[in-house]
């Protein structure tokens, strides 16, 4: 064990002591304390907030929205809870509150439920929300994934969305019963492939999604992601887009005239749209705000967006707004809403740690330690630095 002077202390690395255990003393994987360790925490959640802090506000950042299946009314997601307000604008209403993160909200085609992705169980999962009584109900089970993009299929019955083994992990799309089970992964290869931002077609026959083949990085090279179509009759899949600033978040309008999605245009993200028709092309919205292509895009590349069920008008967010955007290229209307609201948060992390200003100091973490070749001296590196010291009682220099 060697001290250093206290002038190093702001090259300080922070390290862990090591402690010694017999094997058999080391709870093992299916172990009877691993297992009550495991139940205790699913008892305690969800978690109990530990304090709220006032919001009022008009504004909103990566905000995924929905239209109810009557056109009159939107749901988002504020802050990881959800929240419904009038299409013609006003004061939100809240849904779900407390230390749970909900998001990314779908509409079930009749309107009397929400699907949306929770990590109230411990880990993301699947859940659903009756508008009428609020009653919350968990559809996919497991707590170390992640789920992205969810949405219905026409007949209600069924359920679509991107599901993560990981995290940090690619996602597939999965199909399931809106009732639970398993579900079935729609995609096997390649590994490294992803495909996320599910729209079924009004007639349910085929899943739009956005794919992209490796793992993401910072320094992305462009086109990340481009749009497929899976055929669920047939089960083969097609291309659809080949944008040099990529493809993704697909939104299909209620009469399958229209395809929207977004893409990156020079340092800019924007909305394109497109006549399913005659395949023709045009801008929607350009800027919108930016994507996620160089990050793991956890909440998909783009926030949720949808049409009202006339098929005129694309409702989405950016720039802090929700937005009604016209398919006919005039200019978008303005949702104003008022969140006001006791944000429930958890307690307040502050300890006292002492911290010693005595003139030396005990390094932890000494690293590549290597004896001179006549075994007399040893060199090392602490605290970023190379020192040296006679062997085995000197004084590091």
């Amino acid at each position: 064990m060697f001290r250093f002077p206290a002038r190093h202390l702001p090259l300080l690395m922070v390290g862990l002591p090591l402690i010694s255990a017999p094997l058999h003393a080391l709870p093992q994987a299916d172990s009877p304390i691993q297992a009550d360790t495991a139940k205790a925490k699913k008892e305690n959640l969800p978690l109990v907030p530990g304090r709220t802090i006032p919001i009022s506000t008009d504004e909103g950042s990566w905000i995924s929205v929905d239209v109810s299946p009557d056109g009159q009314t939107i749901v988002f997601d504020f802050l990881g809870d959800l929240y419904t307000v009038p299409i013609t604008g006003g004061e939100a209403t809240q849904l779900t509150r407390g230390m749970a993160f909900d998001g990314q909200p779908r509409y079930s085609p009749d309107g009397g439920s929400i699907l949306f992705v929770s990590d109230r169980s411990g880990g993301d999962n699947l859940w659903t929300l009756e508008v009428e009584t609020g009653d919350t109900t968990q559809v996919t089970k497991g707590d170390g994934g992640r789920w992205v993009s969810p949405d219905w299929t026409p007949d209600g019955e069924y359920l679509v969305g991107s599901k993560g083994a990981t995290r940090l992990g690619a996602v597939r799309l999965w199909m399931g019963h809106v009732d639970g089970g398993s579900g079935t992964q729609i995609h096997k290869e390649p590994p490294t492939l992803q495909t996320s931002g599910a729209a079924v077609s009004p007639d349910g026959r085929y899943i739009w999604y956005a794919r992209r083949t490796g793992s993401w990085q910072y320094n992305a090279q462009f086109p990340q992601y481009q749009l497929g179509m899976y055929d669920r009759e047939t089960g083969r899949d097609y291309p659809r887009t080949f944008r040099y600033g990529s493809a993704f978040r697909p939104t299909l309008s209620p009469d399958g005239k229209w395809l929207v999605y977004g893409t990156r245009h020079e340092d800019q993200t924007g909305l394109r749209i497109r006549d399913m028709e005659t395949g023709e092309e045009r801008w929607l919205a350009y800027p919108v705000q930016h994507d996620d292509q160089e990050s793991i895009a956890d909440r998909d590349a783009l926030p949720g967006m949808d049409f009202t069920p006339d098929s005129r008008e694309l409702v989405a967010s950016y720039g802090g707004k929700i937005w009604r955007i016209p398919v006919d290229g005039t200019d978008a209307i303005a949702v104003p809403f008022q969140v006001n609201v006791e944000l429930e948060i958890g307690p307040e992390l502050a300890f006292d740690y002492p911290v010693s200003d005595s003139s030396e100091f005990t390094v932890r973490q000494i690293r590549h330690a290597v004896p001179s070749p006549d075994g007399e001296r040893l060199a090392f590196i602490a605290l970023d630095r190379l020192y040296v010291m006679e062997y085995p009682g000197g004084t590091p220099e």
